[in-house]
């Protein structure tokens, strides 16, 4: 097996439904219901910064708050820049 594919091959370890929920909770009043890019209350997400996939986890530390549309340019900026399984 090629070796490069089984060090980006990695399980996730993801938390129940409910559990997950109650963090994402956890995780909007902590940043005090704000995007923490432009401070913005409306259509709020929970981001994780290092990506499930790449074995970035389920915890507080890793999640940050996000309005929508800062939540889509992160993601279109993480993906030009972040390393790939293939490269």
């Amino acid at each position: 097996m090629n070796m490069k594919k089984m060090l980006c091959k990695s399980s996730r370890i993801r938390l129940d439904l409910e559990s997950y929920r109650e963090l994402h909770r956890q995780v909007l009043e902590r940043d005090g219901w704000r995007c923490q890019v432009c401070g913005s209350m409306q259509n709020l997400q929970v981001h994780h910064l290092k990506f499930r996939s790449q074995s970035g986890g389920d915890v507080e530390q890793n999640l940050i708050t996000l309005c929508a549309e800062c939540h889509a340019r992160m993601h279109r900026k993480t993906r030009r820049t972040r390393p790939s399984c293939r490269d």
